[in-house]
């Protein structure tokens, strides 16, 4: 039998976040980066991610892109305290502008992780960009240099987000709606 669907209430609207990514890529530009790569943290960020990646090069910006994949959450809605490396980059990440994408910053256990593993290998510069930014207390000390949108203290799915390898493919920001 299946389970009924579950009423997810939007928080961000697709249109939106396009909106938002158009202006998110003018500051990006307007960094002038040079020798710019783009690290995707996988797997919440990945539409984000290909979506600002596609709005970079609307106004001129050709990253090169990689993919680096962190785990701090597994199956839970709650962070366990410790990060994972899933998946390294590839790329040489030494003497270049890196902008480090992820999807929500909350505890940011996995963002100041990864920040910290690419400024040890030698890059000239680490930018951090999000989607969602929480306005909560953090359990490590980091603040996103590019945040698309705060965020209500809930815990979010859809635009790649899930909850139990499910609703990644909403093309809006929600949450779950609990009876």
């Amino acid at each position: 039998m299946r389970q009924p669907k579950p009423e997810i209430e939007v928080v961000y609207s697709a249109e939106e976040i396009g909106d938002r990514l158009n202006e998110l890529a003018c500051e990006i530009s307007a960094l002038e980066l040079e020798r710019l790569a783009v690290i995707a943290v996988l797997k919440g960020s990945f539409i984000f991610a290909a979506d600002l990646i596609r709005a970079l090069h609307s106004v001129g910006v050709n990253p090169e892109v990689d993919f680096m994949t962190l785990s701090s959450y597994g199956q839970s809605t709650v962070s366990s305290g410790t990060v994972d490396i899933l998946r390294d980059v590839a790329i040489e990440v030494k003497g270049r502008d890196i902008l480090l994408v992820d999807d929500v910053l909350d505890s940011g256990r996995t963002l100041a992780y990864a920040k910290d593993l690419i400024a040890a290998r030698g890059a000239r510069s680490i930018r951090t960009c999000v989607l969602l930014e929480k306005d909560i207390d953090r359990a490590v000390e980091i603040r996103a240099d590019i945040a698309a949108f705060k965020c209500p203290s809930v815990f979010v799915v859809g635009y790649g987000m899930d909850m139990a390898h499910r609703f990644r493919e909403l093309p809006f920001v929600g949450r779950v709606v609990t009876s």
